[in-house]
């Protein structure tokens, strides 16, 4: 019997925004490209997230657009669907994204005979969650995008390592050589949504501990102008912290840097998923969000992470909402003695264990029982 599952020629795959998610593609999308070579798969999406698509498969294209400028509204969105189908010939539709704008440029390469997949963005279960209606966790958003390629047919490995697989990471000028014996710690202080950062006077306090190690080097992640304002006077005031938002930089110099750090102290943000890729340990401050709502940053573990077991949480899917009680309890209650601990503990034991080799040990053993299994 021949086989009768579809090759598609061109896929096209979109998630426009935020940051985070798509960051959260990317170990997701470069598999799926190497397992299916025979498919060009064209990623779409705003001009700073296409940016971190470092490393590609030889057959993903990235795109990225304006929405303000050039594709704004109903035709303009249209306009950008019928420059996509022209110029790559789309036959497949991955929509990681699943809203009204991609549901238009959905519509349009349908009619032009295209078989479109959507992200089940599983609204009754995130509504069950943060109503307390149940304890069930939502499926994990990297599970959820490789079941959209599912409904394509194409073959959906789960066997991301990290970006430069096998190979050193590139170098950055502006990044530092590291001493024998310095512990390097990426501290991510900001979120999309303020709702979820840990306190910045806290933070400060967190990082004034770390700093009483004398081989301990703290890096702030950060950018924008407020972000710069906010970081600088607690660089300036530390021995052994820099603030990465007063160099400007671009994605590879942040990869180069946090390949170079033994840990990430964060909160549910962008950074979470930016350490996922270079295989770097994430541990993360969770507030008004919970892992349940199933954005654990790509292989991070829920054991390394900081948060408080409360009634109340979690109160929103993504941290847009305002603490019902107005405090936001679920972080402030945390102290900085104990994440500075749990920090310090955490980076002593990967220290002396070696566990950055234990993790890239772990995860080639995945991927070979993947190629295992395909064969």
């Amino acid at each position: 019997m021949a086989n009768s599952k579809k090759l598609f020629r061109n896929v096209l795959v979109m998630r426009l925004s935020v940051l985070g998610n798509v960051a959260m593609a990317i170990p997701v999308l470069y598999p799926i490209c190497k397992a299916n070579p025979d498919t060009r798969f064209i990623m779409l999406t705003k001009k700073w997230p296409a940016s971190m698509f470092h490393d590609r498969p030889a057959n993903l294209k990235v795109v990225d657009f304006d929405v303000k400028e050039n594709h704004s509204g109903l035709f303009g969105l249209l306009k950008l669907a019928a420059q996509l189908y022209k110029l790559y010939d789309i036959d497949g539709v991955a929509d990681l994204h699943n809203v009204s704008g991609t549901w238009i440029i959905d519509a349009y390469l349908r009619a032009r005979g295209a078989k479109i997949a959507r992200l089940d963005r599983e609204k009754s279960k995130r509504r069950a969650l943060v109503r307390h209606k149940t304890d069930d966790p939502v499926t994990p958003i990297h599970e959820r995008y490789r079941n959209v390629f599912r409904q394509l047919g194409l073959e959906t490995p789960d066997n991301f390592t990290r970006l430069y697989e096998g190979r050193d990471m590139p170098l950055s000028p502006i990044v530092l050589d590291k001493e024998p014996g310095q512990r390097w710690i990426a501290v991510s202080p900001f979120s999309s949504h303020p709702h979820k950062a840990y306190p910045l006077d806290l933070m400060e306090q967190v990082i004034e501990k770390l700093t009483q190690n004398e081989n301990y080097w703290i890096f702030l992640m950060g950018g924008g102008k407020a972000e710069k304002i906010a970081l600088r006077p607690i660089a300036r005031k530390y021995k052994n912290v820099v603030s990465m938002a007063e160099v400007k930089h671009k994605f590879i110099d942040e990869y180069a840097l946090l390949a170079k750090c033994d840990l990430m102290l964060t909160m549910e943000s962008a950074n979470m998923h930016l350490a996922s890729l270079v295989d770097l340990q994430a541990m993360t401050i969770w507030g008004p969000t919970s892992p349940s709502c199933g954005y654990l940053g790509y292989n991070q573990v829920i054991e390394d992470d900081i948060q408080l077991d409360m009634s109340c949480r979690p109160c929103s899917i993504t941290g847009d909402k305002a603490c019902k009680y107005g405090d936001y309890r679920c972080l402030k209650n945390i102290t900085p003695e104990y994440i500075a601990q749990h920090v310090i503990e955490a980076v002593e034991y990967n220290a002396q264990h070696n566990t950055k080799a234990t993790r890239l040990a772990m995860a080639h053993e995945k991927l070979n029982v993947s190629h295992d299994k395909k064969e």
